[in-house]
């Protein structure tokens, strides 16, 4: 979480001076936007890390809470387990795309293209490392302490 609010202010900070540097001084820096989007997107992806390790994700609560204890344990193992499928599959997803655009570069930053999914990759492989916490902690029948209050 704290990354995904360094992220977020980084970003205010680009965008404010971007803003500033075009109507202010007609002189808008040619980066500001690839740097912008790359925030956007570190941003959205430790914040759903986040969301996964604090269990902030959207549920159907209503719905499980009317089954057995049995039943809801099961749900419980079944949401854990496709994280982690989700998770994987954002690092393979991102890997791939990455290694296929490394040869690219950002024009106004002169970064690799592959830059752009280093976030996902570190998002997939945090979402997946958390969901497995909260699957062993639902298997030995404890919880999660959270992280951010």
């Amino acid at each position: 979480m704290y990354i995904a609010c360094t992220c977020l202010l980084g970003l205010l900070v680009v965008v404010v001076y971007g803003v500033v540097m075009r109507y202010v001084f007609n002189d808008a820096p040619p980066y500001v936007e690839q740097v912008a989007l790359l925030l956007v997107i570190s941003v959205a992806m430790f914040g759903a890390a986040a969301g996964v390790r604090d269990a902030g994700h959207i549920g159907l609560d209503s719905l499980v809470a009317m089954l057995s204890q049995r039943l809801q344990y099961w749900c419980g193992l079944v949401v854990c387990v496709l994280g982690v499928v989700f998770g994987l599959a954002l690092l393979a997803g991102s890997a791939e795309m990455g290694l296929s655009t490394y040869a690219s570069t950002i024009p106004t930053l002169g970064l690799s293209e592959a830059y752009r999914y280093l976030p996902v990759l570190l998002g997939g492989i945090l979402i997946a490392a958390f969901s497995v916490e909260h699957l062993i902690a639902r298997i030995q029948g404890t919880e999660v302490t959270r992280s951010w209050h």
